[in-house]
């Protein structure tokens, strides 16, 4: 947002110093990106010059020979110039041989392409006059010939250039900016005097020009007013509109365009004038647009419109893209005698998805978007009507057309005044605090002294204030954050043990870096189409957003996968040769309409698609599901502990057959881990094999520190080692069984030594094997602690292991 502090001072007396306002600026809370001076340094040589002739440069197809005029009595000048802005008769900035511009560029007497120029015409960056250098100033308001240029800029001028934060729309203007000001200064705000305010008894009809506005989508364009004016004579607009235009980064265009400009920096308000004799059947109608509906816009881009966007129609087409940009069929242009002015409120979702899918920014979106004052449209309007009838004259016809109504409702926020001091934290006086209110504009609807209790009127343009909590930092903004008094911080130290997410968080991120894996960061958002692949349209439903900004942000996600995939697309079209990536962060699943977050990590392992003298496989199943196992450990599950299921359905996002899951809601975990499906990485434009692992679960499950392990001796004796093998069906996991047969085996122990381990070195399908069944061959590792064991004392136990399989279970001891 761009202020000029002349135009400042139209409203507010200001006396302090550029220097001291930008200041004053960032303790408000508006960061000022820069300051620029507006006005021209000393220019010796450099006059006010008048086109006399422009001939065709001999030599030069893009070059023009002209004869201009520098002042009465003297010679005049020949200069060749090359901008193509201008016409015989224009005045321009005449910088005369020896003239020193900025940038120390003098100028000399020099031939260009074989002809003499004696002096350059200049634009107005060359001369230090802002920063438009495409073509030469057109000095408004005839000039004297001769005069020096410094005399037609005498006043300086200094813009501001803002970061306004979203949430303070009301600040998008100079009025705006002029109230924060007078109210940190303690100075009086004066605001423009409006002079109309309505139509004048027995005025004309405006039936020839305009007879109906009907809105059909109400949501959209709660508000719609037209005034209609008649006689209008379209012209340059003068000097003082020009300048303070030019001073903020617009171009001056016409009276009336330069008028709905200057109302919208003013006030902030957003309107259009369309050409009242280029509207087909002189009606307006505020609809939605027609699928791939077109409108060539006012930049001369031809656009094609979708279903959800607004437009301002006549009775046959699209003439503007509502609050958005005009149309160049309905432009208002010299030859235009009669125009309808709009003043509107729009709805700020509908303008900003507009703007965004049609990468279409402008002034008026910028403010629509985030939300302009619906109760200072008939007042904007006023205010534009006085000017435009100032400028470019005419007559305001009847009947004013107003559609809707205003959308704000009157809001009051109770409050103590000790409240703010609590939570400001130190003293401040009930009358300061009175009068920073009600500096800002926020009256005092009632005072209840003795209990303690304000109550205090927001008005309409202060949408962002809803709590006390706001009225604190109000407070605090005009109090001034650099006089806060300095006192010791004292609070008592805490010990305490971190959170289990950060735990998880922390330590499931050192694994996977520790394993070569690249950290992500995604947005917890995604697309409606791609949840739908990782979920039931019921599941992904219960995650979709009520309000999405964008279309590919309507979802909550419920995985990490899909961003480590997009990250991985986007590292291979750079060649990077990055193969495995990790995030931790949140998911979100939807279980019987009840909507859960969860602490989620996610990791893929992806081949490499480089040219490499020997290819191997970078990963398999196991792999993938021995780390997936470690980061569940970090939450404090052992998911060796939980059944797995291999996942065999078709067209599922993991590859039937070549991938497993666990889903458990009411214990609140869940993990996949497996080969992603191939089809799916194809659509993605990924080739190759990816596998891939999510562990999710409910952060109430996850479980804090443990006591640290201490060291414990272990043995130097040798082990005693037995192999047993056993007949299973074929669906059962090697893992359960050998879950059960670790349980049996201590069980049968009674402390004499330990069985340390068992693992599984072999499995059997084929002849011999009874119809679905399996042989699956452990190893069973026994040890003592204090001794070397004898094949006696092991034989027994493991003689009984054997019976009590036989006896407890329905496996088969294969002999």
């Amino acid at each position: 947002m761009k202020v000029s502090y002349n135009w400042l001072k139209k409203y507010i007396p200001l006396t302090q110093s550029p220097e001291e306002i930008e200041g004053v600026f960032t303790l408000l809370g508006f960061e000022v990106e820069s300051v620029e001076s507006k006005g021209l340094p000393v220019l010796d040589g450099v006059v006010v010059g008048e086109v006399l002739e422009r001939n065709q440069h001999p030599n030069a197809d893009r070059l023009s020979v002209c004869r201009v005029g520098v002042g009465e009595g003297k010679e005049d000048k020949v200069i060749v110039c090359g901008a193509q802005n201008y016409k015989v008769g224009d005045r321009v900035p005449v910088a005369l041989p020896g003239a020193v511009l900025p940038g120390g560029f003098t100028i000399k007497s020099s031939k260009l392409r074989g002809v003499q120029s004696d002096g350059m015409m200049c634009s107005g960056k060359e001369i230090g006059y802002g920063e438009d250098g495409a073509g030469l100033l057109l000095l408004a308001g005839d000039p004297l010939l001769g005069a020096a240029i410094n005399d037609v800029f005498p006043d300086d001028d200094y813009v501001f250039d803002l970061e306004v934060t979203p949430n303070r729309p009301d600040c998008l203007s100079h009025i705006g900016l002029a109230r924060e000001l007078a109210a940190a200064f303690n100075i009086e705000l004066k605001f423009p005097s409006v002079q109309f305010s309505g139509v004048a008894e027995g005025a004309s009809s405006a039936d020839d020009c305009l007879k109906s506005v009907v809105i059909e989508s109400k949501e959209q364009c709660p508000l719609y007013v037209a005034h209609v004016i008649s006689g209008v004579k379209i012209a340059p607009s003068p000097e003082w509109l020009q300048t303070a235009l030019t001073a903020v980064g617009l171009r001056p265009i016409n009276n009336v365009v330069d008028v709905t400009n200057y109302v919208l920096m003013e006030l902030g308000q957003p309107m259009h004038a369309f050409d009242a004799a280029k509207i087909a059947g002189h009606k307006i109608v505020i609809r939605q647009a027609a699928e791939g509906e077109k409108i060539k816009t006012l930049d001369g881009e031809e656009r094609t419109l979708s279903s959800r966007m607004l437009v301002i129609a006549d009775a046959e087409k699209a003439m503007a893209i509502g609050g958005v940009m005009g149309g160049a069929e309905s432009e208002v242009d010299e030859g235009t005698q009669d125009i309808i002015l709009e003043t509107a409120y729009f709805n700020p979702s509908a303008i900003r998805w507009t703007a965004k899918r049609l990468n279409l920014s402008s002034d008026s979106s910028y403010r629509f978007e985030r939300g302009v004052d619906s109760s200072s449209v008939a007042s904007a309007a006023q205010r534009a009507i006085d000017l435009i009838l100032e400028t470019a004259g005419g007559t305001v016809l009847s009947p004013v057309y107003k559609e809707g109504a205003e959308t704000d409702e009157q809001i009051e926020i109770t409050f103590s005044p000790d409240y703010i001091r609590e939570r400001c934290g130190f003293e401040i006086s009930d009358d300061q605090i009175s009068q920073f209110l009600q500096a800002l504009e926020l009256s005092i609807a009632s005072r209840n002294d003795e209990a303690k209790e304000w109550t205090v009127a927001i008005p309409s343009f202060r949408s962002d204030l809803s709590r006390p909590i706001d009225l604190v930092e109000e407070v605090l903004r005009l109090y001034g954050t650099d006089k806060i008094p300095s006192a010791v911080v004292r609070f008592p130290g805490i010990v305490g043990k971190d959170d289990p997410i950060c735990l998880f968080n922390r330590r499931a991120s050192a694994y996977l870096v520790g394993q070569d894996f690249r950290e992500c960061m995604n947005y917890t958002l995604r697309s409606g189409e791609e949840m739908k692949q990782w979920q039931t349209s019921a599941q992904a439903e219960g995650l979709k957003l009520a309000n999405p900004i964008t279309e590919d942000q309507t979802h909550l996600r419920s995985s990490i996968l899909p961003g480590l995939l997009d990250v991985l697309k986007l590292n291979r079209d750079r060649k990077t040769g990055i193969t495995r990536l990790f995030e931790c962060g949140r998911t979100f699943s939807e279980e019987n309409g009840q909507v859960n977050e969860m602490i989620s990590a996610g990791f893929l392992i992806a081949e490499n698609e480089d040219e490499i003298w020997l290819k191997r496989s970078p990963a398999d199943f196991y792999l993938v599901k021995s780390l997936l196992f470690q980061v569940a450990r970090f939450a404090g599950f052992d998911l060796a502990n939980h059944p797995i299921e291999a996942i065999e359905k078709e067209g599922s996002t993991w590859q039937a057959g070549h991938s497993a899951a666990y889903d458990n809601a009411k214990a609140g975990i869940s993990y996949q881990v497996g080969l992603i499906n191939l089809s799916h990485l194809q659509a993605r434009g990924l080739k190759g094999n990816v596998y891939a692992g999510h562990f999710s679960i409910l952060p109430a499950r996850l479980k804090g520190e443990k006591k640290r392990k201490q060291y414990k001796s272990f043995s130097t004796f040798p082990p005693a080692l037995r192999d047993l093998a056993l007949v299973v069906d074929q669906a059962e996991p090697a893992g359960d069984v050998g879950r059960k047969l670790s349980r049996i085996g201590k069980s049968m122990l009674s402390g004499r030594f330990d069985l340390e381990d068992i693992n599984v070195f072999d499995l059997y399908k084929g002849e011999g094997l009874p119809a679905g069944k399996k042989s699956l061959a452990f190893s069973l590792v026994f040890r003592s602690e204090d001794k070397t064991l004898t094949d006696e004392e092991v034989n027994i136990v493991f003689q009984k292991i054997q019976d009590e399989v036989e006896a407890k279970t329905d496996y088969q001891i294969r002999k």
